[in-house]
């Protein structure tokens, strides 16, 4: 492992370089989510599922005053290189009390497994002052559904199943928003968005970025082979005829108040 790399508790792998090459866009897209915040000057602003703070840096240049939050010590590095005040912190272990006026998360709450969610969304309401907002968005349900299907259908035959492995969440609004009143919020707003995503490196790039804990199940002899096998049946629904690649992404995008 090197040091650029860290094992999530969701079996996923961050790669702060990869990353940075091939999933810029998880920041370069947030414009909504982040129009739903409208952080204001000298609002206290904790960033859950920081990443490598690109996003929380934008979001402090409003003048906000924002802290981050991740599980990654790679990723925290190279947030805290860009002078952000950031924390190591298991999103389900959040140990803020009436600390913060909003709390923010993109594209994070998805790599947290459903029964963890109860544990992280207590955390959130704890860290708020009454009445303040918890503002996300996420992967919902029907999230990258044909990348899925198309990895657990050839990685069946390999002995893995990658749903289980890749430990992702991708809930419905329904059950999202259950899940915030039973915590103690009330849901403002809540939409779920179809957003085709363009991959602009291709999708083995993505597959290797963002399913890595899953591949690196294989042995390095099958890996080629599980890629190539795996870009090819996506190749007929999400490649064009120019040879550009789009990912079948659908948000869950939320405003909450802490009651």
């Amino acid at each position: 492992m090197t040091q650029s790399t860290q094992q999530k508790q969701t079996g996923q792998a961050w790669n702060t370089t990869a990353y940075a090459a091939n999933g810029r866009f998880v920041a370069d897209m947030a414009f909504g989510v982040v129009d739903w915040l409208d952080p204001k000057p000298g609002e206290r602003i904790l960033d859950l599922g920081c990443g490598d703070g690109v996003l929380t840096q934008r979001l402090a240049a409003t003048g906000a005053i924002l802290t981050g939050v991740d599980s990654s010590p790679a990723m925290l590095a190279a947030a805290h290189s860009l002078g952000l005040n950031v924390v190591e912190r298991k999103a389900t272990e959040l140990a803020f009390e009436n600390a913060f006026d909003a709390v923010f998360s993109n594209a994070a709450l998805h790599w947290i497994h459903k029964t963890g969610q109860p544990a992280l969304l207590q955390g959130v309401h704890r860290a708020l002052v009454p009445g303040g907002r918890f503002v996300a968005e996420m992967g919902g349900i029907g999230n990258i559904a044909s990348i899925r299907v198309a990895l657990q259908s050839v990685l069946k035959r390999y002995g893995i199943d990658a749903e289980t492995q890749a430990d992702s969440f991708y809930p419905s609004p329904k059950a999202y928003g259950a899940l915030l009143a039973d915590a103690g919020f009330r849901v403002e707003r809540m939409e779920l968005i179809p957003r085709p995503t363009p991959l602009p490196n291709g999708m083995e790039s993505w597959l290797t970025t963002f399913r890595n804990g899953v591949l690196d199940l294989l042995a390095p002899s099958d890996k080629s082979d599980v890629l190539h096998e795996v870009t090819e049946l996506l190749a007929h629904v999400l490649r064009d005829s120019d040879g550009a690649w789009t990912a079948d992404y659908v948000r869950l995008r939320f405003i909450s108040i802490a009651e």
